[in-house]
């Protein structure tokens, strides 16, 4: 009995990695916790006002999700800690529900209630082993959500970043607001001056020294200037002096209505943070030749957002950005976010002036130039060059987070998304085949339209499974077919990219089978897959289509057509390169290119 206590202790991660640790790591972690330390502090207490709550509260969150993930994580080097992605969110959830004062009291037990919320989320999730759910966000949505997202940040951080405050509920309401209040002279030139050169620093010495800590040097920068010139006399808004020592324990209270209005929020910032996680953690699994562990990361995250929640803390996710210096330093295990929150509760107990004299307006470029990292528009142009379809896709996710706010634009992406797998479904590619000359192999005519075909036979491609959705488009199509002129009397389905048939399909193919049945045209599948065949089978669909209409390849039923009918090909036409080609009228997709068109070497069989 007393081993198997210790083979669960075991299998604890950070136990498991404190039991392989090698000595030889010890300085280097050392070393980076230190570099880490002087970009989580600052950008920990600059995205705790993104979030609408008190900096201490970035410092409280980052101690305690460092620890949390250090003990529960399965990555050696993956950090986590208060995001900028995540912190719209977190306001858009909590601070509808402050009272109409403001009382920052509120909101912070409103942010670890919701962090304790994501912490029940993830570790669900984990326990369902139901990380694919990341996948529900494409790349063109997601790309349009960030950049939309960078957007909202930006402009809501401009105010601050020139001293002087708006009061608005959507971007344009903020735009409107800023450039009014700089029409009306709200702006603080000292402030303006602090948090204008703040971005310029930290972007020129990213660029040009990236291994300096830009974020650090700024910041000494912009409290050496507070000091020195008093710029908290000058209309300078600052930072203020922080609380003393370790973040309390706290069991936040909130009413229990309120439970059911962060829900929706708990739910869309487990989804963002679960896909930066999975990301995250499969680039830089790759880089030190880890395995993936979807659903440990999921429960460790969990872990995470569970120690911060109780300790005044609000929802985190992984940073791709402080991972990457936190690698760069030479970080070989967790022990370096563990030195790096010990550092932070150092600083809080032994120096919590420390940044006393840090401008506010400081604490918005950090934001801002975070914001900027978040934008991906040579990703948009890309799509825009690549595929139409996916940027007007993009264009729509931005405009939902741009217009409708950041939580429903979560909404919309995950949204959009699922109505593009749908749309794929539905209005599938689809086209006829035909023999070309030196092409082994069946192709689309659209893309070739020298192949020959045999009289009497037509061989129709559908890229789709047959589904509820796409059934009567398929059977009008092949209607369509049927009644060309001169009629062919056998029409192949390279059915290949029919992975499935449901029993709506069933019942479409049986009513057209008889149809076609009764005009002299016969419906003939080949290449089918041997699940599918079995699901026909147990459809009984072998009542009206022919057992012996299957074939293995469309060359086999190619062969029995010509064995049967003894119909003989046209000479070749004049073989030339293929024409530019345009999307059929429904097509989802353009057509394939030559090498994934044949559809005669497969077997049929899966």
């Amino acid at each position: 009995m007393s081993r198997r206590p210790l083979a669960r202790l075991r299998a604890v991660p950070g136990v498991r990695a404190a039991s392989s640790y090698r000595r030889e790591w010890l300085v280097k972690d050392l070393v980076a916790g230190v570099v880490l330390t002087t970009l989580l502090v600052p950008q920990g207490m600059a995205y705790a006002e993104l979030a609408g709550l008190p900096p201490i509260t970035g410092l409280y969150t980052t101690i305690l999700c460092l620890l949390g993930y250090a003990v529960c994580g399965p990555s050696r080097i993956l950090v986590l800690g208060p995001d900028s992605s995540l912190g719209p969110m977190i306001a858009a959830t909590v601070l509808p529900l402050v009272a109409a004062d403001g009382d920052p009291a509120r909101a912070v037990a409103l942010a670890s209630v919701l962090a304790l919320m994501v912490a029940g989320v993830m570790i669900l999730a984990s326990v369902a082993k139901l990380g694919f759910v990341a996948d529900l966000i494409s790349k063109p949505t997601m790309i349009g959500y960030m950049n939309g997202l960078a957007l909202t940040i930006l402009v809501g951080q401009l105010p601050k970043l020139f001293g002087f405050k708006v009061e608005a509920d959507d971007l344009i309401g903020e735009c409107a607001g800023f450039v009014r209040g700089l029409a009306d002279g709200a702006a603080v030139p000292a402030a303006a001056a602090v948090g204008c050169g703040g971005i310029a620093l930290i972007l020129v010495l990213q660029r040009l020294l990236p291994k300096v800590p830009a974020v650090l040097v700024m910041v000494v920068l912009a409290i050496a200037a507070a000091t020195v010139f008093d710029l908290g006399g000058h209309g300078v808004g600052l930072v203020g002096e922080l609380p003393e020592g370790f973040p309390p324990f706290t069991i936040p209270e909130v009413r229990l209505a309120d439970l059911s209005l962060l829900l929706g929020g708990a739910l869309g910032i487990a989804l963002v943070s679960l896909a930066d996680t999975i990301s995250n953690a499969s680039a830089f699994a790759a880089r030190t030749g880890q395995e993936v562990r979807g659903n440990q990361e999921m429960a460790a995250i969990g872990a995470a957002n569970l120690a911060a929640g109780l300790f005044q803390g609000f929802p985190v996710s992984t940073s791709g950005s402080r991972t990457a210096v936190a690698e760069r330093a030479g970080a070989r295990s967790q022990l370096t976010g563990v030195a790096g929150a010990v550092l932070i509760v150092l600083m809080l107990v032994l120096a919590p002036g420390l940044f006393r004299n840090l401008p506010q307006p400081a604490l918005a470029a950090v934001v801002i130039t975070a914001s900027l990292s978040l934008a991906d528009i040579p990703g948009a142009v890309r799509l825009w060059r690549q595929r139409r379809t996916d940027f007007l896709l993009c264009c729509a996710a931005f405009l939902g987070v741009a217009l409708l706010g950041v939580l429903p634009g979560i909404g919309i992406a995950v949204a959009l998304s699922v109505l593009n797998v749908f749309r794929r479904v539905w209005w599938p590619y689809h086209t006829v085949l035909g023999l070309v000359q030196g092409l082994e192999g069946y192709h689309d005519i659209r893309s070739y339209p020298q192949a020959r075909q045999l009289p009497g036979l037509v061989v129709y491609r559908f890229d789709a499974p047959l589904l509820f959705a796409n059934a009567k488009a398929f059977r009008d199509e092949i209607r369509r077919l049927a009644a060309a002129d001169p009629r062919p009397s056998w029409i192949v389905i390279a059915a290949e990219p029919m992975t499935d048939v449901d029993t709506t399909a069933a019942d479409v193919l049986e009513e057209l089978d008889e149809t076609l049945n009764a005009d002299g045209v016969h419906l003939v599948f080949a290449e089918l897959k041997d699940p599918v065949r079995r699901k026909i089978e147990r459809y009984e669909l072998t009542r009206t289509i022919d057992p012996r209409h299957f074939f293995p390849t469309v060359e086999a039923a190619v062969a029995a057509f010509r064995l049967r009918t003894g119909a003989q090909w046209a000479p070749p036409a004049t073989p030339g390169p293929p024409p530019p080609v345009e999307p059929g009228p429904g097509d989802a997709e353009p057509p394939p290119t030559d090498t994934d068109t044949g559809t005669g070497t497969g077997t049929g069989k899966q």
